[in-house]
């Protein structure tokens, strides 16, 4: 487990692109947070660390974003999957037979769907208004 203290979004940032670099395809990397806690500044952080140029948005309301690259990134938004048919209308187990980088947003909505390799990834309000405390959990933790 890997545990880091940002101050700023840039640091969140910055400590994101260093762990993409971990990264490759197959991966899946399951977020938890509250609102603005930083998941999709993490996440804009880490396709800069796997040098992918696309525009990072939540995926709110699209439920996934394509972010192309080599190996494709997607980005899920689980917040509004609620029972097992809305999570097969995203098509969520169809990307996991890709080889590709899978960031989920809101994943305790499917924690029973995710597979054995997920890489945990907690945000976490410290002691003031701008820090985080990022956890970083993978199976090998367990």
């Amino acid at each position: 487990m890997q545990t880091f203290i940002s101050n700023n979004e840039k640091e969140t940032f910055d400590f994101a692109a260093q762990f993409a670099k971990t990264l490759q395809g197959g991966s899946v990397v399951a977020f938890t947070g509250g609102m603005g806690m930083g998941k999709t500044a993490f996440v804009r952080g880490a396709l800069h660390g796997l040098n992918n140029p696309s525009r990072v948005s939540s995926p709110t309301f699209a439920l996934v974003n394509d972010y192309g690259g080599t190996p494709t990134v997607y980005h899920f938004d689980m917040y509004r999957v609620c029972d097992a048919d809305d999570l097969y209308s995203t098509g969520y187990f169809d990307y996991l037979t890709e080889d590709s980088i899978l960031f989920i947003e809101w994943s305790e909505n499917i924690t029973d769907c995710l597979p054995e390799h997920t890489v945990f990834v907690t945000i976490a309000k410290g002691e003031h208004d701008n820090q985080r405390i990022i956890t970083v959990r993978s199976e090998e933790d367990a």
